[in-house]
């Protein structure tokens, strides 16, 4: 959420960096909203003292008489009619700010779409770009035994997923190596967290009131709980309300956890096999620092999702997304593709998104420096990695000719095999 008094001193320049998310700011009506507030909250103030003035008089002189204990109580009743107004100023000012997304920094491609991305560079081995007769993960994961689309889908309808045998064993074995990585080498601290949050909690990440329409959501009784679309949720939401110091920062969260999401927007995009399902796993980073070293954290996580990568011998490259085609919490996102043969282009398989003081300030994490200086943290996030995904790219370019699938190296511990062979079996 942004400072209202920042939106309205920077006036035609947040208009303009908004414009580039096709978020078309009303300044005026912005303006307005904040001058109500500031006014209720006035006439709150001005009330209270009068009423404080009136009570000391009453302790100095004799017992009042019914004139005067009428007007106290007409007074105390004007300062709660008050104070209903200026609880509704504030609200009506505060579903104002919370549509409003990230600016983007001024480093950001214009662009609407991920045809506007910038390559900042790639990794892995080279990529074989035309391999002719590269099969969908989905084809390698059914011939070899791996998936059961056919029960998901009775289990659940579409876009499920069941794994099975070596198939099951492949997520947990990737979602164990992950963790190990972040946790022994990457220094990030591992949580377990909760799968359903409350409304606030996914306020103060930006899910919503946005995203609404894209979360699954239960509600038993009067209590009303959200699915985690990420760890993100969670993870950021460790520290909302506290104020963090310099000694204590920057802080690195990791969690694997389930995600569910209902692709809303989607329009049945990538309905075949694990890109893009209702319910993955996915292992999350989250970190929190002071907002100076925002940008080189950024740098540092995205260095994290790549070693993953690397380690598995998976082709990828990162690309810098335009300003109206990134998240709305986020102010500068980098997506890490990954290379699918079968469908001949690189996806995405991780978004790493430096959210500057937004969400901290949505989530209520505050920050005081050496000298005392109090403002906001910085909070980042990225994927490190999604299972599904990453299990479709190890299918993809891990297919031999003679149909098995060689695994990375790094894998074996894990899973206690190489090879993935038809009918179920391991080498």
């Amino acid at each position: 959420m942004h400072d209202v008094r920042e939106l309205i001193e920077s006036g035609p320049e947040a208009v303009r960096r908004l414009a580039r998310r096709d978020h078309p700011l009303d300044l005026d009506a912005l303006e307005a909203a904040s001058r109500r507030r500031t006014a209720a909250e006035d006439q709150v103030s001005r009330l209270r003292a009068r009423l404080k003035a009136a009570a000391r008089r009453d302790t100095r002189d004799a017992v009042p008489d019914e004139e005067e204990r009428a007007a106290a109580r007409a007074l105390r009743d004007r300062v709660q009619e008050a104070e209903t107004q200026a609880r509704a100023a504030t609200a009506e000012l505060t579903r104002r700010l919370r549509t409003i997304p990230n600016l983007p920094l001024d480093q950001v491609p214009d662009g609407r779409s991920e045809k506007e991305a910038v390559e900042i560079r790639r990794g892995g081995p080279p990529v074989e770009a035309g391999e002719a007769g590269a099969a969908h993960h989905a084809d390698i994961g059914e011939r070899l035994g791996l998936f059961d689309s056919a029960r998901a889908t009775r289990l659940s309808g579409a876009r499920f997923q069941v794994g099975r045998g070596p198939g099951a064993r492949l997520e947990r074995a990737l979602g164990d190596f992950l963790l190990d990585l972040h946790t022994a080498r990457h220094g990030y601290t591992e949580y377990t967290v909760p799968f359903l949050v409350n409304r606030e909690t996914m306020m103060g990440t930006g899910q919503l009131p946005k995203f609404e329409e894209d979360l699954f959501a239960t509600r038993v009784g009067d209590r009303e709980l959200f699915l985690i679309p990420t760890a993100e949720v969670p993870l950021t939401n460790l520290v909302a309300g506290r104020t963090l110091t310099d000694a204590e920062l920057p802080l690195a969260f990791t969690a694997r956890t389930p995600c569910f999401r209902s692709e809303a927007g989607s329009y049945g995009r990538d309905t075949r096999g694990l890109l893009r399902l209702h319910q993955f796993e996915k292992v999350e980073l989250v970190r929190v620092c002071a907002p100076a070293d925002a940008p080189s954290q950024f740098e540092l996580m995205t260095g994290h999702v790549e070693e993953c990568l690397r380690r598995l011998e998976l082709s990828y490259r990162v690309v810098l997304l335009p300003a109206g085609d990134m998240g709305f919490s986020a102010r500068m996102t980098y997506d890490v593709e990954v290379w699918l043969p079968g469908s001949g282009a690189f996806r995405e398989i991780s978004s790493v998104s430096d959210c500057g003081t937004f969400q901290a300030r949505r989530a209520g994490i505050r920050h005081r420096d050496a000298t005392g200086r109090k403002g906001f943290a910085a909070t980042l996030n990225g994927s490190a990695l999604p299972i599904g995904r990453t299990v479709a790219a190890l299918l993809e370019q891990g297919c031999r000719p003679d149909g098995s699938v060689v695994l990375p190296e790094v894998l074996v511990p894990y899973t206690g095999f190489r090879r993935l062979l038809p009918g179920g079996r391991t080498a």
